[in-house]
């Protein structure tokens, strides 16, 4: 089942192993079970430090084609329920060398926060295959569970209990589920998974003991294109530079295809991140991943505020937190977030196969979901605001041309319509005839562009209606000493390359700004 390439791969990871991982699979019959033990047998058998056992394990494990991973005969509180293919294949990889000794890749006082939980949590995570969210969550809870013996994690293909989604009404993925209760959903960072276990555990936040960080000449906030292009010109002309970010990557982890970088002919977003992660660490940089800053105290120096409870002080601030998805703000959209309200075509496309969907929102973004969504769904009608779409007209003839994609401007959506916790149906109004009209729908794929990761330095700088901050050809932001680039600014044209320049920018106007103090 495995490639011959993907073993001699899988054995040079293998030898970094320092201790035995044993996969131990529930006995029993299933039509997928003999696919799974065949994967295993491939899987082990690139190592000797790969076994693979089938037993009875007395209600522990889910399923006959659930297994779980256990280090020098110890359950890791890692389980898999499927086949973990496509994108999970990695998730299976780096569970597996974490287990046998390989680094935690978390924060050191993050750890010390998910160490610190004191009350059994049993988690869920609800993936497909074709969704290229889910390992991120699929792996920070992983990592959850090796760091503290009363968390267990299970990834739970979802196209293989059919019974189990319907029953646990999930509509979107991941969908991650605590002792039975629905958690999260969506695409959602470490830090969330976090700061949410911490409103659970408040007393395990206080018990986090980490060295302080020594004053800094830059901090940037963000680890996009603009806040990696800022730490690496920083770095350069030798400041002591430290990052904090949500993710290495930020909004680029989510792109698929990269056309229009320069001097790349073609790539993919989590390719452009592993680049930049290298590049980074050719530097010395402190980077404090999976944390977000809670506020920045202006004075001389600045005091960075993190979610984790710590501070230190910064000569400077480089903001280069950029955007996220921008809702809808009518009635039923975030209520039904995972029950067919969702913003990854791919991810949730797959859940609808053979339904009416809709897509809101005119623009690339909405055309390309659409042309993604029609090869899966029975049919998918767009609907835009303005009069025109925004589309590139390449992009609208393909549209055109599909007979299941149907195509509404001038329109205004109006609610989301579900019953039993399920989309079924959307309004809408002909903003020409101001007649309101019902379709009945099945998922509703918001696609109307990005929103400015701004909303902690509100009343520290000045901001646009929008949410944008306001910055000169320099970067300078109102507040002095704090800088701002990529696509949290009032930056025209929103594109990696025009971030990346944005934030060398930021990094040169931060370094005057020093030598003049």
């Amino acid at each position: 089942m495995l490639t011959l390439e993907v073993l001699n791969t899988l054995k040079e990871y293998s030898e970094k192993m320092e201790r035995t991982v044993t996969l131990v699979l529930q006995q029993g019959e299933h039509a997928k079970r003999d696919e799974l033990v065949q994967f295993l047998t491939d899987f082990v058998s690139v190592s000797d430090k790969l076994q693979f056992e089938q037993r009875e394990t007395n209600g522990a494990l889910r399923s006959p084609i659930t297994f779980t991973l256990e280090t020098d005969g110890k359950m890791t509180g890692i389980h898999f329920s499927g086949l973990p293919g496509g994108h999970e294949f990695n998730s299976l990889v780096l569970a597996v060398l974490q287990a046998s000794g390989s680094s935690i890749r978390l924060d050191d006082s993050l750890q010390q926060i998910i160490r610190n939980i004191d009350e059994p949590l049993n988690f869920e995570v609800f993936i497909s295959l074709s969704c290229h969210n889910c390992p991120d969550v699929v792996q920070s809870l992983n990592q959850f569970a090796l760091l503290n013996p009363k968390i267990t994690t299970e990834t739970i293909d979802g196209g293989l209990f059919p019974e189990l989604i319907e029953k646990r009404s999930i509509q979107g993925v991941p969908s991650v589920h605590l002792n039975g209760e629905r958690f999260a959903d969506g695409k959602v960072e470490v830090a969330k998974l976090v700061e949410r276990l911490m409103a659970r555990n408040p007393e395990s936040a206080y018990q986090v003991t980490v060295p302080q960080l020594p004053q800094q000449d830059v901090t940037i906030v963000g680890g996009g294109p603009a806040g990696v292009a800022a730490a690496i010109y920083s770095a350069r002309k030798g400041m002591k530079v430290t990052m904090v970010a949500d993710r290495i990557g930020g909004q680029v982890n989510d792109t698929q295809g990269i056309e229009n970088l320069i001097s790349v002919v073609e790539t993919t977003g989590p390719e452009l991140v592993n680049a930049l992660q290298n590049h980074m660490n050719q530097y010395e940089i402190t980077i404090r991943e999976h944390l977000r800053v809670e506020r920045i105290e202006q004075g001389d120096p600045k005091t960075v505020h993190l979610s984790s409870g710590e501070s230190f002080d910064s000569k400077t601030v480089i903001i280069a937190t950029g955007a996220k998805w921008r809702e809808l703000g009518i009635p039923g959209e975030r209520e039904n977030i995972g029950n067919g309200v969702a913003y990854c075509p791919h991810c949730d496309g797959p859940f609808f196969k053979g339904r009416d969907v809709a897509v809101i929102g005119g623009g690339n973004s909405g055309i390309e979901a659409a042309l993604d969504l029609a090869g899966i769904v029975k049919t998918v009608t767009v609907y835009e605001f303005m009069d025109q779409f925004k589309a590139d007209q390449v992009l609208l003839d393909q549209a055109r041309q599909r007979d299941n994609i149907t195509l509404l401007n001038t329109v205004a959506t109006q609610e989301i319509l579900a019953e039993d916790g399920k989309v079924t149906a959307l309004q809408y109004q002909d903003r020409d005839s101001e007649e309101v009209h019902t379709q009945e729908l099945s998922a509703v794929f918001v696609q109307i562009g990005l929103i400015p990761n701004s909303n902690f330095v509100d009343g520290l700088v000045e901001r646009t209606s929008y949410g944008e901050i306001v910055i000169n050809e320099r970067g300078e932001t109102s507040a002095d000493g704090i800088f701002a680039c990529g696509d949290v600014t009032t930056v025209p044209y929103k594109q990696i390359v025009v971030a990346m320049g944005e934030g060398a920018k930021a990094s040169l106007a931060a370094f005057d700004y020093i030598l003049k103090q």
